[in-house]
């Protein structure tokens, strides 16, 4: 079954706007017989701001750049340290909902800090993943022609001063944490290992090839 091979990307640290602008070529172009990818990615610093994003959630952005861009969802942070990746699924093909994807996607990263006793759980108002009330996941999706791209981001270990900046997806007040001090995943090569099963386990994926990088194509 084509649905059943998921297409993995490991594309180590790259700039959020290239990555972006690959996104959504591939989305353009790919067709009915174009394979599901997930791209694992760490950014340089970048505050991404969503399409009903709204200015006043940027406090100081100070050195940091913003970008506007074509995701759902307020202003976030990514930086190094973070797993970020990007499911480039075609929904329409694995007879999926955006909601049943946002609740897999969440499930994923709540069963995969299970592994390592951290509880973990997501908001029906708001989407992400929380511990303690605290946010450690953020997420944001865009769908175009029935597919899926941009996605989530896992805080790991990071710099988490410049959540600061901003009012994390528009709320004021809301703390970040990350998974190192909790007794999770302890970098980001560890997190994205223990994700990639848990999620492809919860998308309905038996087999998984491996690339470095971005197809020459793209």
């Amino acid at each position: 079954m084509q649905e059943a091979v998921l297409h993995i990307r490991h594309l180590g640290q790259q700039d959020y706007q290239s990555v972006w602008r690959s996104m959504q070529d591939y989305t353009d172009n790919r067709d009915t017989l174009s394979p599901d990818e997930l791209w694992i990615v760490e950014h340089p610093s970048v505050f991404t701001q969503g399409q009903a994003g709204k200015s006043e959630h940027i406090l100081n952005p100070g050195d940091i750049p913003v970008i506007k861009v074509d995701r759902g969802g307020q202003v976030t942070y990514h930086g190094p340290g973070q797993l970020v990746v990007y499911p480039l699924l075609d929904i329409k093909r694995l007879k999926m909902g955006v909601r049943e994807l946002v609740t897999k996607i969440e499930q994923s990263i709540v069963d995969m800090l299970a592994q390592y006793q951290v509880t973990a759980y997501a908001k029906a108002d708001a989407p992400g993943v929380y511990v303690d009330e605290r946010k450690i996941a953020s997420l944001g999706l865009r769908i175009r022609k029935g597919c899926s791209f941009h996605g989530l981001a896992l805080n790991v270990d990071m710099d988490m001063s410049p959540f600061q900046r901003i009012n994390p997806c528009g709320y004021a007040g809301m703390e970040m944490i990350q998974c190192k001090p909790l007794g999770g995943p302890q970098n980001v090569i560890e997190a994205g290992n223990q994700l990639l099963n848990t999620l492809s386990q919860q998308l309905g994926y038996q087999h998984l090839v491996h690339h470095q990088g971005l197809a020459e194509s793209l």
